[in-house]
């Protein structure tokens, strides 16, 4: 697909835009707290669509709307509408704890609650599943939607995504991407909702489109499918939702650096009210590609979205549709490469190597971390395409398996029983890669949503066995920051309410 004049300079500006006001609004980050947290002083706007704009990238305009183009149908909605009531669950019970504690990163909430080598634990495995995973996968996504609209070779795809989000990362840290977040958020949206207006024109209305598609529109399936069975929802699929939303650094980070409670749990409540749209702007349009396209899906389901542009987008909108797909991806890649510094930076080099690190240290540090980690994604990128990893959607939550369940483990158990010992965190973070590795290996044909609500039941189980024969003799003692502003939002209930009934409602109409 070509762009004409107008596309290039849509495009143009809007990056221009984008990166001009991260940068300049981040130019003097000179001590950790500035460059990895913000300087804590962001407000709920910024937050609320900076979660939104990291968490949804390629891996969903490909592999989410794959999802829903091929076996799942509507159904992989709910990994946006349960994450809907997750965000709300952490903004009432996980955010007062964690910035009461004044910490930079989750892993070293681990610390105060156990000991030293539960942080380095968690923090060695998030390192390991950003580089090597979410990292790589952004950008393999990315680069696979350029190659597929606009014939760009994959190789320079890969480089010029990670080239611009390592240029401002590295630049202003944490303040710069949540900047470029609001710009490229908003694009994203507003992006999605023209290519799906779009595509309700191109299969013939609203709904012809429901009556074409009636057996993909459930997002209850049977408890044998073989991607999201109904039993996944009642246990599995909470489990990498409360990970990813309560316990991943490159999300709360953002809410880490708000700047107080009400302003963090005004900035989640908007995004979870976000999070409600989405299945409509991602999810909607690949089940029209499946419906509009079929030959061209016969391969893979992944290139359902990027198919749906090429076709529909016409000329003066293409230039903006590339900057929101290009925003998207690289506004991800920046917060993971900014999170995965941060999190190297904080709970190994500062903890472990050097404790005396000044601040400037530290950024020069984060930023060195940041162009190595780039570098790496961007070598493993290309190999991502391979049929062994059955597309990149599965490759991710997969690999999350190793990981999710034993860090909500140690964190919900130990928030709800105030005497569990440092051993038995220790022992779910260790135990979680082995278990969850047999169970792939001997007992793949399960879903893995239900492999990892196995893993977790059996963590859970021993953290249980190993606190009663073990208990602390008294409650840890947490830190807490003093002059912050620790008054919750008034109307972060009825909010949150109002949430959790927008969602059931949405699966009374798509049961």
């Amino acid at each position: 697909m070509e762009l004409s004049w107008l596309d290039i300079g849509l495009f143009l500006a809007f990056f221009a835009v984008t990166v001009g006001t991260s940068l300049y609004k981040s130019w003097r980050e000179e001590t950790g707290e500035d460059f990895f947290l913000a300087s804590r002083g962001l407000y709920w706007p910024i937050i609320g669509i900076s979660l939104i704009a990291a968490n949804i990238s390629t891996e969903h305009f490909v592999g989410m709307s794959g999802q829903g183009a091929g076996i799942a149908g509507m159904a992989v909605a709910s990994y946006e509408w349960l994450a809907a009531i997750t965000l709300v669950f952490v903004a009432l019970f996980f955010l007062p704890k964690f910035l009461k504690s004044g910490i930079y990163t989750i892993p070293e909430y681990l610390e105060y609650r156990y000991n030293a080598t539960a942080r380095a634990i968690m923090a060695f495995y998030m390192v390991v599943i950003y580089v090597f995973v979410t990292i790589s996968a952004v950008i393999y996504s990315g680069a696979l939607t350029l190659h597929t609209i606009f014939g760009m070779k994959m190789t320079h795809a890969v480089w010029l995504i990670g080239g611009i989000a390592a240029f401002y990362a590295t630049w202003g840290g944490l303040k710069a991407v949540a900047w470029a977040d609001l710009f490229q958020g908003s694009a994203l949206i507003i992006g999605g909702a023209i290519t799906m207006v779009l595509g309700f024109n191109a299969v013939g209305g609203v709904g012809t489109f429901f009556e074409a598609n009636a057996d993909k529109l459930h997002v209850i399936l049977p408890r044998d499918h073989a991607v999201i069975p109904w039993t996944a929802l009642v246990i599995g699929l909470w489990i990498p939702n409360f990970y990813y939303w309560g316990l991943n650094q490159f999300i709360a980070q953002r809410t880490l650096a708000a700047k107080s409670l009400k302003q963090g749990q005004l900035g989640i409540i908007f995004a979870a009210f976000l999070k409600l749209l989405i299945p409509f702007i991602i999810i909607f349009p690949g089940i029209m590609a499946a419906q509009l396209y079929t030959d061209q899906l016969a391969a893979t389901s992944d290139v359902a979205y990027p198919l749906l542009i090429r076709n529909l987008i016409p000329t003066g909108l293409k230039g903006f549709i590339f900057a929101a797909i290009c925003g998207a991806v690289i506004s991800s890649l920046a917060s993971m490469l900014n999170s995965a510094s941060t999190i190297f930076t904080m709970d190994l080099f500062k903890r472990h190597w050097k404790k005396d690190a000044s601040g400037h240290s530290l950024v020069t540090m984060g930023r060195i971390m940041t162009l190595l980690f780039v570098g790496i994604g961007c070598l493993l990128a290309p190999q991502l395409g391979a049929e062994r990893f059955k597309g990149i959607f599965n490759y991710i939550q997969e690999f999350q398996g190793f990981i999710s369940p034993g860090i909500l483990a140690a964190f919900a158990f130990g928030l709800i029983f105030k005497r569990t010992p440092a051993s038995a965190g220790v022992t779910a973070l260790l135990l979680n890669v082995p278990i969850y590795g047999f169970l792939l290996k001997y007992f793949g044909n399960i879903a893995f949503l239900n492999r990892i609500a196995i893993t977790f039941g059996i963590l859970i189980l021993a953290m249980a066995i190993i606190t009663k024969r073990s208990p602390l003799p008294q409650p840890k003692v947490l830190p807490t920051r003093e002059h912050f502003d620790m008054k919750p939002a008034p109307s972060v209930i009825w909010l949150g309410t109002l949430v959790i009934a927008i969602t059931i409602t949405l699966y009374i109409i798509f049961w």
